[in-house]
């Protein structure tokens, strides 16, 4: 069972900004495959989906980013999930706006919803998909920037991000992490490279 989980802060006045990038992917998935409702469990908002016989649990904690781990530990636990089984989806500043990188392991790079989720699991070898959002202006706090909204201008690549982003995820499911890496890794939605949303390929994914 894969245990997808989308780093965001609950409440209205987050609904768009940087820091909510997981909750998004995680909702376009779950209109992709068709999931109807969320339920409130493990302090977070979840899903589950049987896609070809592989159990998927969506999990968005509810907690605020900083205490991500005390939604992510319980999940964890109690569906059994392995750690390379566990991808979470998060924000990343240090990544332009316009790409995505996915990867096994590593520290917590400064994200805070990171480094809850690891003091709480002890461990770090766990799929991040990394949702890069650009760093601020010389001079503006990193915090304030991830909790403000995208620019109006940037609408068009953070859809295709989000879309990207998804696609990504369900073809690590189908066919693992490496190859998911190898296509994702190396895409640029900026712009000029940004297509129109692909066939969805998870239409033959379905109970």
């Amino acid at each position: 069972m894969y245990l997808l989980v989308g780093l965001g802060n609950p409440g209205p006045e987050y609904v768009d900004t940087k820091h909510n990038v997981g909750f998004m992917v995680l909702d376009k998935l779950a209109a992709r495959w068709r999931i109807p409702s969320w339920e409130r469990r493990f302090r977070g908002n979840y899903c589950e989906k049987n896609l070809r016989g592989e159990p998927v649990g969506l999990l968005k904690p509810t907690t605020f980013m900083n205490l991500s781990g005390t939604a992510v530990f319980p999940a964890a636990s109690g569906l059994k999930i392995k750690p390379d089984h566990l991808v979470v989806i998060h924000d990343d500043v240090d990544i332009p706006l316009g790409r995505i990188k996915l990867r096994m392991g590593g520290g917590d790079g400064g994200h805070r919803g990171i480094r809850s989720i690891i003091e709480h699991l002890q461990v770090q070898k766990f799929i991040r998909v990394r949702f890069g959002v650009g760093r601020p202006q010389p001079g503006q706090d990193t915090a304030d920037w991830v909790l403000q909204p995208f620019e109006e201008a940037d609408t068009e690549t953070v859809e295709a991000v989000i879309n990207g982003a998804a696609e990504a995820v369900d073809l690590m499911i189908r066919r693992g992490l490496t190859a998911s890496m190898n296509v994702y890794n190396s895409k640029n939605y900026a712009p000029d490279d940004i297509k129109p949303e692909s066939k969805d390929e998870t239409q033959d994914i379905v109970e």
